[in-house]
């Protein structure tokens, strides 16, 4: 029995344990189907699943810090190693996709690329697949660009924005793009939700991987070198020797800066799917539940007197008691407490210099 036969009977166990085709796994894109009883999976099995990942080919790829590559190991078991991608350093996220996207081309030269931080959350992820496949299709055949915006539920100072321009004749979604703006001041972001054209950056970009390494090697030139040296290297021994060696010399650039602001073919698709950045105190007070006075905590014993709009986060063994805040972080860690107005949060990194 040859090893194509035997991969083409492990698949179909596979589809039977996991309600989907065959083909399914020899999709470039991932697939998401039902987890349901079958009197013909393998016995052992607890059905439905939870949640259970299963791959016969390499259309996963996960970029991370090499102090995360066991975390990612653990939690995503069945991704192929050489397709969890270690930064030996930190060079902010133009190096970063570079990384990826030129070792996706190495074996994948017509690929489509999705690009989307981890630390977010996403509650209606049917309409988020549904977007982000519309926009697999628009960067398919083309040299365009799409950024994901989020459209605003408050005037919002935690996050950067998208100024959306001219609306697309062959697709009433889609939009040109105007500008990249920073993160505003309050009476900046109350504008933008007023205007009705400006839609959270929520850092998700969709493009094939000839169009990205081709805009990169006219705006980022010293990145796409880089890594058109480490190109031949990929998938080899010398991989991780390379990378190792080379990276670090790379620009510490994000990829806003280095290619979206500057590029012309870029487009945003306006986008409602429950989506939120844990990455600030605000959107965390959000998801969390909240008392009648709109306080939200995480601690054990947290008491809070004549206080409204709050979150408070403390460890367990701390005993925190807050009377007469209106609007306020409150936050302890390793011995460090944080004060701080959540209008003003944007800031915290400036208090901690």
């Amino acid at each position: 029995m040859t090893n194509e036969m035997i991969i083409q009977i492990a698949m179909e166990q596979s589809a039977i344990d996991s309600n989907c085709k065959v083909e399914d796994f020899k999709q470039f894109q991932n697939v998401v189907t039902v987890s349901k009883e079958n009197v013909n999976a393998r016995r052992y099995l607890k059905l439905p699943h939870i949640c259970d990942l299963t791959s016969y080919g390499d259309n996963i790829v996960a970029t991370v810090d090499e102090k995360y590559i066991d975390i990612v190991r653990e939690q995503l078991p069945e991704i192929p190693e050489s397709n969890i991608l270690a930064e030996p350093c930190a060079r902010n996220t133009a190096p970063c996709i570079a990384f990826a996207c030129w070792k996706i081309k190495k074996k994948h030269p017509n690929a489509n690329v999705v690009v989307t931080p981890s630390d977010a959350l996403v509650i209606d992820t049917g309409e988020f697949r549904r977007v982000v496949e519309k926009a697999l299709r628009f960067t398919d055949d083309s040299s365009a660009i799409v950024t994901i915006g989020i459209r605003p539920t408050r005037a919002e100072t935690g996050y950067g924005y998208i100024a959306a321009a001219d609306q697309l004749q062959t697709d009433k979604e889609i939009f040109t793009v105007d500008a990249f703006k920073e993160k505003p001041d309050k009476e900046t972001a109350e504008k933008y939700l007023l205007e009705g054209n400006y839609f959270w950056n929520a850092g998700i970009f969709v493009w094939n991987v000839r169009t990205i390494t081709s805009v990169m090697r006219v705006y980022a030139p010293g990145i796409a070198q880089i890594f058109d040296r480490i190109f031949p290297d990929f998938y080899t021994e010398k991989e991780n020797e390379t990378i190792k060696k080379l990276f670090p010399t790379c620009e510490s650039i994000s990829i806003d800066y280095a290619v979206m602001e500057k590029a012309q073919e870029i487009y945003v698709l306006p986008a409602s799917f429950g989506w939120s950045d844990l990455g600030t105190w605000g959107a965390l007070r959000g998801l969390l539940p909240q008392d009648k006075s709109g306080n939200a905590t995480v601690g054990t014993d947290i008491r809070l007197y004549e206080s409204k709009n709050c979150i408070v986060h403390a460890s367990e063994e701390k005993r925190v008691v807050i009377q007469g805040l209106d609007g306020y972080i409150i936050a302890e860690k390793d011995n460090t407490l944080l004060i701080c107005k959540l209008e003003e949060e944007q800031r915290i990194k400036e208090f901690s210099k």
